[in-house]
């Protein structure tokens, strides 16, 4: 993925985004994937990146980077970029992310495991609390410091940890069910690792995340 350096005085762009507006769905987007590279950025120590660095790790075009950005206030000097610590903090702010979420994840199987233990979803300020499967050779193993429960304490565990967000790592056969289950206990938000194709209530949204479609983005920037 692909980063100018940021300028801070910037006027806003007509239709760029104001604090406190709801953001379309192409700027909270690119402003999830700026998140991303500032994450891994500071992670390793980087105190301050400019919009071509973004862009070089987004392929979003630098100029775009900064009226995104500029959309919202003055977080970069010229010649010298973005404070990657604090444009964290913002994109935060922004994306109301700033808090704490707990996570309820299905499917204790080797995708699963992988991400009950990285720190993909923490290093963005999301816990992972709960662990289901229906495998009774899995129920009561350990996951990092986490025990394997039955699906049958999931509607229990979802109200008590106040939990909002699913992530299924479940054969896509069961995909369904288990979203439905989800959505009759509160689940609002699912991110879906299946290729199943999700039918959902309106309040509730699902996210899906393939590596072969990811593969085919990738593969439209080479060939282009």
């Amino acid at each position: 993925m692909s980063y100018t350096v940021g300028r801070g005085s910037e006027v806003p762009q007509p239709g760029a985004e104001k604090p406190g507006e709801k953001l379309s769905l192409g700027v909270a987007a690119r402003l999830s994937r700026y998140l991303q590279v500032l994450t891994q950025a500071r992670k390793i120590g980087k105190d301050t990146i400019s919009s071509q660095e973004l862009a070089d790790y987004t392929h979003v075009n630098s100029t775009q980077i900064r009226r995104d950005l500029s959309g919202f206030g003055k977080f970069g000097k010229r010649g010298v970029g973005y404070n990657v610590e604090s444009l964290v903090t913002q994109i935060r702010k922004i994306l109301r992310t700033s808090g704490q979420h707990n996570i309820a994840l299905f499917g204790a199987g080797h995708l699963g495991t992988a991400i009950a233990t990285s720190d993909i979803f923490a290093d963005h300020g999301f816990r992972v609390v709960a662990v289901f499967d229906t495998d009774p050779g899995k129920v009561g193993t350990q996951i990092g410091t986490l025990a394997v429960r039955d699906k049958s304490e999931m509607r229990e565990v979802i109200e008590g940890e106040d939990i909002v967000v699913a992530v299924l790592a479940v054969p896509s056969s069961a995909a369904q069910a288990l979203a439905d289950d989800l959505a009759e206990a509160g689940v609002k938000i699912i991110f879906n690792y299946s290729d199943a194709l999700l039918h959902v209530p309106p309040e509730v949204t699902v996210h899906t995340s393939s590596p072969a479609v990811d593969l085919l983005y990738a593969l439209y920037f080479y060939l282009t």
